[in-house]
Parts: C-alpha cells; structure tokens; sequence
C-alpha cells in the first residue's frame, strides 16, 4: 500500500473529525491500517469478478448470437415449448410461414399454429414427453395466407443440466421439399437405369449386327451352290428334253405315246421350267435377303450404287408393317422412275426407323394411317414419311435427334433410332427433318442427293 503510516494517520484523523483525540496509540493505529487493508483487497476482488463478469457476460452474448444466427439460418421449422405446451422460442422459419413475430407467438400454446385435422397427431406430442421421440409424423401448419402448409414433424423432449423434464423441441421441415428431393432423385435412378438399358440394348445390337454379318456370310456359300446347280439342271434339262423329242422321232408312235403316258413325259416336260424358274427366283430372293443382311449389319462400310428408290421404299415398309401387330392403313405416293445414287442399306436403314417410329406413335390410334412419297427436286431426292398420332410436343422439337432422347416408356425405346437416322443422312450428304402437319400427326422428311458421292 502506497499510503505511508503518518498519510494514514492524517487521514484517520480527517475522518473522525475534529472532536477526536489528537492522538492516536500503536494499538488503535494499527487496528485502522488493518482494515483499511482489508477493504483495499475486498475492493481489488471486487474489481477482478467484475472483470470476470464482463467477460463471461461477452461470451454468453456471442454465444446467443451465434444460436440466434444458427436459428435464423434454418430452413427447418423450430418450436419450442415448456411442459405445459406454451411457446417459449421460435426461428425465421416459423415467423416466415406463420406471417406473425416471435413476441407474438411466445406463451401461446402451440397446438394453435396447426390446423384442425393435425390437432389429434399434435395432442399425442405432449403425450409422448419424457418417452420416445416422434419421427417423420406429417402435420398441416397455417401459413400466413390461412393455407394448410404439410410439415414432416419431429417431436423430442428437453431436459435441464441436472436431467429434469423441461419441455420439447419440435422441428419440421414442409414435404414438398422432401418430395421434391425424392422426386429428383427418383428421376435421377430413372434416367441412369434407362441409360444402362440403352447402353445395354447398344452392345446387343452391335453384336446382333456382328452375327447377321456372319450368318450372310455362311449362307453365302451354299446359295451359290444353289445357283450353280440349277444354271446347270436347267442346261440339261433342255437337253433331255430335246434328246427325247429326238428319239420319239425313231420309233412307232403308238409305242412313243404309250411311253410318254406311262412315265408321265408331258407332266414332266410342262413342270421342269416352272420348277427351275421357281427355284431359281427362290435362290435369288435368298441371295437378295443375305446381301440386305450384310449391308444393313453396319459391320462393313457400303459404297455408293445406283438403285430404285421406290423398291426401298416399298420393301422397308412391308419389313415393318408385317413385323407389326397393329397394321395400318398405308398411302404411298412414289414415282415409277426415281434413281439415285447412293448407300442403299443406309436409307433402308433410315426408312425402317422412321416407319417403325410412326407406328410406335400410333399405337393406339384408331385409325392408323401411314403416308409414304418419294420424288426428286432439283439435284435432290427426298422420302416424307407421315403419320396421324399425336404430333410432337413443342418442347421436345429440338431434342428429337439427341441421343437417348425418347418419349417412350422405360424399356420400350432406346432412343437412339432417329439420331443414327439423322447421323446416317448426313453422313450421305443428306439431311433428315420432322415437323408437325396441320392435319394431325408428324412428318419426316428425308432428302439425298441424286449423285451420292459424299464420302461421310
């Protein structure tokens, strides 16, 4: 202490006046020093829990800001309530759906911020204090505009520091956004299985187109067996034929008759060339098929030939409509003469596709009416392929050739038919196009040049 013993005793006597003794003994001295010591540390302990107090207050004010911003940060609704139900603190969130603040809604009870057909579940919350907690139970909350705003609801109970029964905590968050996070992620499952799926159908029929390829070639082999022999049946048929007529000439005729009749000569003579035409037109389709088969497997690369347009047209369509369980009624426009110059198994290809798609859109549909033109323009040939469904949805217009874009159920399209088509025209310099038409249904318009020699 700063103060020396005459400072001191100056000072006892300032403060016991003027009526006091002059002097003062050792005892009484030193008595006033030791409580003037004493208030001087209790005055010094003072200070120091003052400061400690200011301290702990800081804390405790930043640690309610910081619950406060937590609280007013969630999207989730909190309640809490006292045993008795009564309100004792909310969040943003609540004061936000409810449109009322939070000195508003404090001491009220808080089954009145649920709407009447929710009271029997909420009742059960304070049933069910001090036991198990409530999980997922649905309620409907009254917004601001009166509306019944459905709420997954978790109901807990609350206890002090020393374990005793305070109240309950109730948080909610509104079931549109859980369903529509469900709904995300439903679709999300969707589109990756329908992804593996198609990927799945891609190598199938990558490995199809290997094994057609494989199986044209085999056949290959015995057709021309096939063709060979009868060119050769054919040669010695007229052979024989002739060599009988030769010998009927040398011998009685009654006896040449009665030959003829009795191992049947001119049944066989009127049946050989039937019979090897027949068989001949057979080989010849067989060896048509198997070089479709090979053109169309995608394995090997098809140069640019002359052919009809119109006999694609024709032979495409009767694939896919005999293969077809629903027939529809077919319109054809096409043009005796229409020769081009291009992939033939490629627009084979195509036209399969675009009639097949036409089909798939007019299940259903009663009637089913398919129109089919071809012709030129300019250095140009095109193929419109028509049908009466429904049309295309304005918003999938410019998807239609995305690959794995499909309107289809999962496992009933691919999606990937119109965009090879797409990428198969404009690998032949062409072009492929799809519009609605004012009568109903969908047109695509498939256009080549005459002079296919765009090498892709």
């Amino acid at each position: 202490m700063a103060e020396t013993k005459t400072q001191i005793k100056s000072s006892l006597i300032d403060k016991v006046g003027m009526d006091a003794p002059l002097a003062l003994d050792e005892t009484t001295e030193s008595a006033w020093i030791d409580v003037i010591q004493k208030m001087d540390k209790v005055y010094a302990d003072l200070v120091h829990y003052q400061v400690e107090l200011e301290q702990k207050n800081a804390e405790l004010e930043e640690a309610q800001q910081f619950i406060r911003s937590v609280l007013e940060s969630m999207t989730e609704v909190l309640i809490v309530c006292d045993i008795q139900g009564r309100i004792l603190q909310v969040n943003q969130a609540l004061e936000d759906l409810t449109g009322k603040p939070e000195s508003e809604l404090l001491g009220r009870p808080f089954n009145e911020l649920f709407g009447l057909d929710s009271q029997p579940l909420v009742e059960q919350f304070a049933e069910k204090l001090g036991n198990d907690a409530i999980v997922d139970c649905e309620v409907n909350l009254v917004t601001l505009e009166g509306e019944a705003m459905p709420l997954a609801m978790n109901c807990s109970s609350r206890y002090d520091v020393k374990g005793r029964l305070m109240g309950m905590v109730l948080m909610g968050r509104p079931v549109g956004e859980l369903r529509r996070a469900y709904e995300d992620l439903n679709k999300t499952h969707s589109e990756l299985k329908q992804t593996q799926e198609q990927l799945v159908h891609s190598e199938k029929m990558a490995s199809l187109g290997r094994l057609v390829a494989g199986v044209a070639h085999e056949l290959n082999n015995p057709i021309s067996v096939v063709f060979g022999n009868m060119h050769a049946l054919k040669r010695y048929g007229e052979r024989i034929n002739q060599y009988i007529a030769d010998v009927g000439a040398h011998i009685d005729p009654t006896l040449q008759q009665g030959l003829r009749e009795k191992y049947r000569i001119d049944r066989i003579e009127s049946d050989m060339g039937p019979l090897i035409e027949g068989t001949m037109e057979g080989a010849e389709r067989i060896s048509k098929i198997v070089l479709d088969l090979r053109r169309y497997s995608g394995v090997q690369k098809e140069k640019p030939e002359p052919f009809e347009l119109k006999q694609v047209v024709l032979t495409a369509t009767e694939w896919v409509i005999k293969a077809a369980r629903e027939k529809p009624e077919v319109d054809y426009d096409l043009p005796h003469n229409c020769e081009i110059t291009g992939r033939q198994g490629q627009v084979h290809q195509i036209l399969i596709n675009l009639i097949q798609n036409a089909l798939d859109v007019m299940e259903g549909h009663q009637p089913m009416r398919l129109s089919i033109a071809c012709g030129r323009d300019g250095n140009d040939a095109w193929i419109r392929v028509q049908d009466n469904g429904p049309g295309i949805a304005e918003g999938d217009m410019n998807k239609l050739f995305d690959p794995f874009f499909t309107t289809k159920d999962v496992g009933k399209g691919t999606g990937l038919g119109l965009y090879i088509s797409y990428g198969l025209a404009r690998d032949m310099g062409g072009n492929l196009s799809a519009e609605n038409v004012p009568v109903g249904g969908a047109a695509f318009t498939l256009r080549l040049p005459l002079n296919g020699e765009h090498d892709g």
